[in-house]
């Protein structure tokens, strides 16, 4: 064979494999070859069910990541309050699921961030309860939130502070999915709901006139992660190298760009 041939072939072979620096030779995984995730398919844009299928905004990320890392993806759909548990059962390799990070969850697992969110009061487009954001007029009123969310901690928390200040307290209506509880507004079942940045973008562009944003955001630099087991170093430096190589390559920008997300949620400069 030519020496130029031989040199294109090892070349190409070099270029098809998966990265070095994104590596899960040192991972056991659940399924050899394939990256188990958990995931609860009810928080749209960032994970919904499609055609059966889950989709959505990390479904797409954890696509690229896998073809970083050279595995295949198997996604296991289920309860939100059941993942952490299915982690660390051994049931997961990771978790995928616009997980907030907060101390709570820290305590069980690691995390790898991967995008920063804040939040938005959202109403009737006539607000009939004139809420102007997430403040007094909230106190007295009906607020539907995700159960075992993170909006369901701002809810409460405001829920006392109306009390503290002698004001009539927050009624916290749970849901099973952000989508219930935008239907609770809309149907004038409750005041007013707490929904993320981009999730609040997709609900006015599907449904524009229905809903109104009321006030400014807030706690705009939460971050949401992928999870791993407690002390799976190996993992976790693996997803972070194949995040960072998205980034690097543009295609991390360009899946916050597809799903119409506002630039402020991206970790990387």
């Amino acid at each position: 064979m030519p020496r130029s041939r031989l040199v294109c072939g090892i070349l190409s072979i070099f270029l098809a494999a998966p990265s070095m620096a994104a590596d899960l030779s040192a991972v056991t995984l659940v399924e050899k070859g394939t990256l188990t995730y958990g995931v609860a398919a009810t928080f749209s844009p960032f994970e919904f069910t499609k055609d059966g299928k889950p989709a959505g905004f990390d479904i797409d990320m954890i696509g690229l990541l896998s073809k970083k890392l050279g595995v295949a993806t198997n996604p296991m759909n289920m309860e939100f309050k059941g993942l952490i548990v299915a982690l660390q059962g051994g049931r997961l390799d990771i978790i995928n699921s616009a997980m907030y990070i907060n101390e709570q969850r820290a305590s069980q697992v690691d995390f790898v961030p991967y995008l920063k969110l804040g939040s938005l009061v959202i109403v009737q487009a006539a607000n009939p309860s004139k809420i102007t954001g997430r403040d007094d007029t909230l106190c007295g009123k009906t607020v539907a939130v995700t159960l075992g969310g993170i909006q369901e901690s701002y809810a409460r928390n405001d829920d006392k502070q109306c009390r503290e200040r002698g004001l009539a307290g927050i009624t916290v209506m749970t849901m099973p999915t952000a989508q219930d509880s935008a239907l609770t507004v809309r149907q004038g079942r409750a005041d007013a709901f707490y929904n993320s940045t981009p999730g609040a973008v997709e609900l006015m562009d599907k449904v524009p006139g229905v809903y109104a944003v009321a006030g400014s955001e807030f706690e705009n630099s939460t971050r949401i992660g992928m999870a791993v087991r407690k002390g799976d170093t190996a993992m976790k430096a693996a997803l972070e190298a194949a995040l960072k190589e998205i980034a690097a390559d543009g295609s991390y920008k360009k899946l916050i760009e597809t799903w119409k997300f506002p630039a402020s949620v991206s970790l990387f400069d």
